[in-house]
């Protein structure tokens, strides 16, 4: 088989004209997802992209295998307790999905305490291509399960009962289902329900168990900006409906014992006040940042829970985030980040009141690492779970005992296949941005395969949203770092890595200073011999498919590669048709393009609309036929546009998967075989494609 020239996809002319500037789209018929010819199209652009990648066949199953065998494949979460049972998940060598399951009154499986399977992805999964787990609950007494599930990969769930004690599960359906949680009757059930039109959790219903009829609405949250959450606070006696925008919340909260009463409000919404709500002892704790971006921590009784009544307990700094308050009977454990890098900091309580003292921290020994909250069921509980990676540390679960401040080593994720830590270093760096700004970027490589100047660089980025990038560790990782590629992380603005400002710095009218971030940290890294400039790979998915092409229109000359994952590319169209999905909450991290100010900013940087006669790097852009987030027909019409205009012979290759959806593959053995395919495209790019990668053992 011969690579065959690359479909060029007909034109149908297209015009949009607003503030007196006329927008030509020449692709817009691919948004026709049941024409024929649209999936003609795409199917020829992946026939097109095999037939480019079949040389390279042999070395995606190698890393395949290479992958596969750094993954104990039967394995076993830690069990968590949740009332009278322990919790768990495990994975069998084959299959593609977890197993989820349970014992009555001990860790472990045995004789006396048989394990209970109570869902089992890989049956749920028969006859679906595609298949995912989303939300889950059961009641108090162990005996109700709630979950829904979704089959297309448009994250568009269903809702399923289940009874764990005959293992029935009930006729009763219910589509479009976000958040579930129960009641403390163990049979009332609330639940929020989408928009089919919008994808926005809008409404809170309850239902009894086997009752389905006579479900009743109990909210519907009209602001298109707002979607719903629900939950139960970490005690059991509250059932919490928040409504949230991406910059404003509201609470309200209901007696768990009382399902058929009335929801009470906390503090009425006000644009751009953000807080989130717990229980102890008749007090509710508030983070909020009614006083600054980075949040404070206050408390308020039960009975007036109005702003009036607020008593602070950890004040606003300017340089840390309060990012969650996990609170206990005995005491909380406040979830912060400073200096881009997070931290867990425990308040014991003085007795019952709201009196708390700082009381220790528990310390990371890394320059970069991930940590955060695992799973804490049980509010009486001495120990606080917390889970903590970097990226050369694999995933690990660790114990606190708040009394001695000893963290206790639960369980390290293994890694078959030969893994040395020691062979791997891990640096934090800075990179100084046009305006002056020290952007954070962390990088981790193969100490023996160092060669400061002459090494492929790989660097990944997002910055939107006020996400916090997280520095995990991958084993798959392992099949560039063992060949040499230097990989790096940039924390650019826009992020949530330096609290609130650092995202607010990097959104609506500031979005431009997540692309020069970025550009500011490959010339760095360039500069300081961490890579070869003639060999540079970049990656980004989703909002960081946007940042992928602006900096290709801005900066094409830096980069060989682009990996583009689910791009947000066409900004202007897309931002423009308030009936797509997501579209209206989204005015508050781009700015609303009906505004004459946001509209041409915006235009200024969207990569759809300004892609120029030039010469690009060589690009892979990956799609799903089915996401909901960021729709097939952005990179599709991208790539189709591009393929006009690029001056150059690189590669440009489209793969979109028909059966999935925002995320990718579902089934773990599917996904390793698409990330195969990046590395493959990645590794010939940057001149690697005959390189070895014995992990341990190289004679080299």
């Amino acid at each position: 088989m011969t690579e065959n020239p690359p479909p060029i996809a007909r034109k149908e002319h297209k015009e949009t004209a607003l503030h007196g500037v006329v927008l030509a789209d020449d692709y817009a018929w691919l948004r026709d997802k049941e024409n024929p010819e649209v999936t003609a199209y795409l199917e020829a652009e992946n026939a097109y992209a095999a037939a480019v990648m079949k040389p390279l066949n042999g070395l995606r199953e190698e890393l395949y295998q290479e992958m596969l065998s750094h993954v104990k494949q039967t394995d076993v979460s830690v069990p968590f307790r949740d009332g009278g049972w322990w919790y768990y998940t495990r994975t069998e060598e084959g299959l593609q999905y977890a197993i989820h399951c349970r014992t009555h009154g001990s860790p472990n499986a045995t004789e006396d305490t048989p394990e209970q399977v109570i869902l089992d992805g890989n049956q749920l999964a028969e006859g679906h291509a595609f298949f995912s787990i989303g939300a889950t609950d059961i009641t108090s007494d162990g005996r109700w399960l709630a979950y829904t599930t979704d089959t297309t990969g448009f994250r568009q769930y269903t809702l399923h009962i289940k009874n764990l004690e005959t293992g029935e599960t009930l006729a009763d359906e219910v589509e479009r289902i976000g958040s579930v949680v129960w009641a403390a009757d163990n049979r009332t059930l609330f639940y929020t329900v989408e928009d089919e039109e919008q994808k926005r959790q809008y409404q809170l219903w309850r239902h009894c168990v086997g009752q389905p009829s006579e479900a009743v609405l109990v909210y519907q949250e009209d602001d298109e900006r707002f979607n719903l959450g629900a939950g139960r606070t970490r005690d059991g006696k509250f059932i919490v409906m928040e409504p949230a925008s991406h910059i404003t919340t509201e609470s309200w909260v209901l007696l768990a014992t009382e399902p058929e009463g009335q929801f009470t409000l906390i503090s009425a919404r006000e644009d751009e006040h953000e807080y989130s709500i717990d229980h102890r002892n008749g007090l509710w704790f508030i983070r909020t940042n009614d006083h600054g971006r980075n949040f404070r921590l206050v408390t308020a009784p039960v009975a007036t829970p109005g702003r009036e009544f607020w008593t602070e307990l950890i004040p606003h700094r300017d340089g840390v985030m309060i990012e969650e308050i996990d609170l206990f009977a005995g005491f909380f454990i406040a979830c912060e980040r400073e200096e881009g890098l997070p931290r867990l900091r425990l308040w014991r309580f003085d007795g019952d009141g709201p009196e708390a003292a700082k009381a220790g921290e528990i310390s990371f020994p890394e320059p970069a690492y991930s940590a955060q909250p695992h799973v804490n069921r049980v509010f009486e509980t001495p120990t606080f779970r917390y889970a903590y990676q970097s990226l050369v540390t694999p995933s690990s679960v660790y114990e606190y005992d708040v009394a001695t401040g000893a963290s206790v080593l639960l369980k390290q994720l293994e890694i078959p296949g030969g893994f040395d830590r020691t062979l791997y270093a891990s640096e934090r760096v800075h990179a100084t941005a046009p305006d002056g700004v020290q952007v954070p970027v962390s990088l981790v490589y193969r100490k023996d395969k160092r060669e400061p100047g002459r090494n492929p660089l790989y660097i990944y980025g997002y910055g939107s949203y006020g996400y916090s990038l997280p520095l995990g560790f991958s084993s798959n990782r392992l099949s560039l770092l063992d060949r040499g590629v230097v990989m790096a992380y940039a924390h650019i603005r826009g992020g949530g890595d330096l609290g609130k400002p650092w995202h607010d710095a990097g959104k609506m009218l500031a979005k431009r200073n997540t692309f020069t971030d970025f550009i500011a940290a490959v010339e760095h890294l360039t500069a300081a011999s961490y890579g070869d400039p003639a060999r540079v790979a970049i990656e980004g998915g989703s909002a960081g498919g946007l940042l992928m092409g602006a900096v290709v229109n801005l900066r094409p000359d830096l980069f060989r590669a682009v990996l583009s994952h689910v791009p947000f590319v066409d900004v202007m169209n897309t931002m423009l048709d308030s009936t797509l999905p997501l579209t209206v909450p989204e005015y508050e991290e781009w700015g609303n393009p009906n505004e004459f100010e946001y509209f041409s900013y915006m235009l200024s940087y969207s990569p759809y609309d300004n892609l120029t006669a030039a010469s690009y790097p060589a690009m892979l852009v990956k799609t799903s036929l089915h996401d909901s987030q960021v729709m097939y027909w952005e990179p599709a019409k991208y790539v189709a546009k591009l393929r006009t205009l690029k001056t150059d012979g690189h590669s440009l290759l489209l793969v979109t998967n028909m059966q999935a959806g925002h995320g990718g593959a579902s089934g773990r053995y599917d996904y390793l075989k698409e990330i195969a395919l990046d590395y493959a495209f990645l590794l010939r790019e940057l001149g690697l494609r005959e390189e070895c990668a014995n992990p341990s053992l190289d004679p080299s």
